[in-house]
């Protein structure tokens, strides 16, 4: 059942087009990755499914109700997790949890209860009293990531929540986001590490030029590209003759070889590794040989020419 849709969103910033005819569907209770390369439009789709920025054509639907700069009612139901940490420095955890909550409407009992709430579930309940300045960016994100949670949205979007911080703080918030998934609230997740979207998506769409080019599981993602393997051979004797002999093999597309290192594109599923094998091993044996399956990384480099993450 679909919380989210934007259907045919178009987006110009003077005579740039952000979002091209955008079409994008959000399932209820599933966490939904975004991906694409800078300035394909992940920012604006997200700003403009919350409402806060007008659309030139097109419509956003959202829990039912058609989407707009002045609906409220839908903000209210609705969680954001920014890249830039959004907490007071001069208020401590628990009133940066507080003030959030009195935004959204909660009160008395209520508010108390959701606070101890998510100050447990971020860990932060001993530091309750701490100002996010003393924080670790660990701690200071999962703050970041509470104050979103605080009302219990229906909705939580989470826009490259781990930037710039610890592999362990980054393991904490992925384990929290599938537990806040399975206790009932749809996540869209954007972000530039590959390994966090296969870690926790059960549906990816990737945009480029302001528009979905593909949307799927990542095995649905990964089955587009999957008609080649590519195997990587260390030959103890390179030469000629071991060239020529792989590429007489049936199923074999290509062979590249650096110094000793051959790199053989296959086609998928033909068993020529073991055939490359008995071959390398009459031209003087191997000292390496291994097959690699197309992965997510392979289809979003196929489909939009760019890395997510550029080299750091």
């Amino acid at each position: 059942m679909s919380i989210a849709s934007m259907k045919k969103v178009v987006k110009r910033y003077g005579d740039f087009t952000a979002l091209d005819h955008l079409d994008m569907e959000i399932n209820e209770g599933e966490i939904f990755g975004l991906l694409g390369p800078n300035g394909a439009g992940k920012s604006t789709s997200i700003r403009s499914l919350c409402g806060l920025i007008g659309i030139d054509s097109g419509e956003i639907t959202v829990f039912g109700q058609r989407q707009d700069v002045n609906n409220v009612k839908i903000r209210q139901k609705m969680g954001i997790v920014t890249q830039e940490i959004t907490v007071f420095s001069d208020l401590s955890a628990e009133a940066n949890l507080r003030y959030f909550g009195s935004l959204y409407g909660l009160r008395g009992r209520e508010l108390n209860e959701n606070v101890a709430r998510v100050l447990k579930f971020i860990g932060l309940t001993e530091h309750k009293n701490k100002r996010p300045g003393k924080f670790s960016g660990g701690m200071q994100r999962r703050l970041n990531i509470g104050c979103a949670l605080v009302h219990r949205p229906k909705l939580l979007i989470m826009d490259e929540p781990t930037v710039g911080i610890d592999p362990q703080s980054r393991n904490h918030i992925l384990e929290s986001v599938k537990q806040i998934a399975a206790e009932g609230t749809t996540v869209i997740y954007t972000t530039h590490y590959m390994e966090e979207v296969q870690a926790i998506c059960n549906r990816i769409s990737i945009m480029d030029t302001g528009r979905v080019i593909a949307d799927g599981t990542i095995d649905e993602l990964v089955g587009r590209i999957s008609h080649e393997d590519t195997i990587r051979l260390t030959a103890a004797m390179p030469s000629d003759a071991l060239t020529e002999d792989i590429k007489a093999i049936s199923g074999i597309k290509n062979v590249a070889v650096s110094g000793n290192e051959y790199t053989i594109t296959s086609g998928a599923d033909s068993g020529n590794l073991n055939r490359i094998m008995e071959i390398a091993m009459r031209h003087g044996g191997v000292s390496n040989i291994h097959s690699d399956k197309p992965n997510l990384e392979d289809v979003f480099l196929t489909l939009t020419g760019k890395k997510l993450r550029d080299e750091e």
